[in-house]
């Protein structure tokens, strides 16, 4: 289904036809703070970096809340049709495989860990049901990789598993 991102700022009851036109023709409008406009195509890759592996630990396997919210991150990227890319500041792993046999803590729960089985799993699955990716680099190179991942659409290389 084709995407049409929408400025909430638009006022709905006065745009009813478009949306119903874009509606009849398989087109789903999507609302969404537009930084310049009423109307764009929504983005083909997005990077959302974590700090360290404790912080997806959390997204992931921590609070409902923070479950829920993730997950309604990782769906409305795919519900756009959008590539989400997880790059994780993490130089102690360069792929989800190096998370099996460790322990991993959560960073919103400092007394709460996992087992690296457990996350990689998750992970995994997380990135068959949703498309996303999950990327690994040291920090310091962070600002490159970034880079890369949304103008050359790199998602191989280091941390390349979740697809």
């Amino acid at each position: 289904m084709k995407t049409i991102i929408e400025d909430t700022r638009q006022k709905e009851e006065k745009h009813r036809e478009k949306n119903r036109q874009w509606s009849e023709d398989g087109i789903r409008v999507f609302r969404n703070k537009l930084i310049v406009g009423d109307y764009c195509l929504p983005p083909t890759i997005s990077v959302d970096t974590k700090q360290n592996i404790s912080e997806i630990a959390a997204n992931i396997c921590g609070s409902l809340k923070e479950r829920k919210r993730f997950l309604r991150e990782c769906k409305k990227a795919k519900d756009i049709d959008c590539k989400l890319v997880f790059l994780i500041e993490d130089k102690r792993y360069q792929s989800i495989d190096d998370l099996f046999g460790k322990k991993v803590w959560i960073l919103s729960e400092p007394k709460r860990s996992i087992t690296g089985d457990q996350l990689a799993v998750a992970m995994v699955t997380m990135a068959e049901r949703y498309g996303v990716k999950f990327m690994f680099c040291d920090p310091k190179d962070t600002a490159q990789m970034v880079y890369e991942i949304l103008t050359e659409g790199r998602t191989e290389g280091s941390g390349n598993n979740g697809e």
